[in-house]
């Protein structure tokens, strides 16, 4: 019987021919998870027959907004002091280094002015729909973690521990690879929460008619990927120098305002809910 999995895939997909252009498993990932998303929002859209106008847009805010605002967040969050003395090499994106808090911080500011601009309706409105996919895409994103060999936990022994490669580069050129100790595989916890909370969303907009009060999903969404997030980075290697002894990383403390305003969205679709049921009563 195993004691651990050795982890021996190759970071890239293919290798796009004549140009010699390696294609990763973690940018297919990101655009499966994009067209996977911009489907499932499309059959709210085509289920409530809304403005195809206001759709097109979306994509449009969320795009620019989320990869603008994941490569700020990484830079300003985990590194502020060689990004700000080298602002150029913020515009690299291709060499790595993007942050989930600072994607959603983007997209947050985007849906602010796309529902000032484009539908007039509130921005609970608009999350209750974009956030319902939102789940499968973040796991997508961790899966190509998990093929990159990064982010993942601590040490353990428990029977499905993963050794990862430490580095490819190193691997590339020839050389024989260097694996880390037997680690938990946190890319693969985070990604099993994300489904599990795209889940109970979509249950809710499709099946559940009473949990349609503006900014509920949008609550569960939170709390579903941000304190599961928050638990699973104790298990999680620091991504950064500085974070080396503290009590929460840098993660965690980014989650900490997206879990209290969850429990704030619910908490007022709860009390809409239950205000509701006393005005029929009355009317009765």
């Amino acid at each position: 019987m195993l004691s651990f999995i050795t982890w021996t895939a190759d970071p890239v997909a293919f290798t796009i021919p004549f140009i010699e252009r390696e294609v990763r498993w973690y940018g297919v990932a990101f655009a499966v998870g994009f067209t996977l998303g911009t489907w499932m929002v499309r059959k709210v859209w085509e289920n409530e027959k809304l403005n195809d106008v206001w759709f097109d847009r979306l994509f449009f805010y969320v795009i620019i907004s989320a990869t603008i605002g994941a490569r700020l967040g990484h830079c300003l969050f985990y590194n502020p002091g060689f990004y700000l003395a080298h602002p150029v090499d913020i515009l690299k994106i291709w060499e790595g280094g993007l942050a989930s808090h600072g994607g959603t911080l983007g997209i947050i500011v985007a849906i602010w002015i796309y529902s000032r601009k484009v539908t007039h309706k509130s921005m609970l409105w608009t999350f209750d729909r974009l956030v319902l996919p939102v789940g499968f895409v973040a796991a997508l994103i961790r899966l190509g973690n998990l093929m990159n060999h990064e982010v993942y936990g601590h040490p353990t022994d428990l029977p499905w521990a993963f050794r990862f490669i430490s580095n490819f580069p190193y691997v590339h050129r020839g050389a024989d690879p260097v694996f880390t100790l037997p680690s938990h595989p946190t890319q693969l916890y985070e990604a099993a929460f994300y489904i599990l909370t795209s889940c109970i969303c979509l249950w809710m907009y499709w099946k559940r008619k009473d949990y349609k009060y503006e900014g509920f999903i949008f609550g569960v969404f939170l709390i579903g990927i941000f304190l599961s997030r928050f638990f699973i980075e104790f298990f999680k290697n620091v991504q950064e120098e500085f974070e080396e002894g503290m009590f929460l990383d840098m993660g965690q403390l980014l989650s900490i305002p997206f879990i209290i305003a969850g429990f704030w969205y619910m908490y007022k679709g709860i009390k809409a809910k239950s205000e509701e049921k006393q005005d029929l009563k009355k009317a009765k």
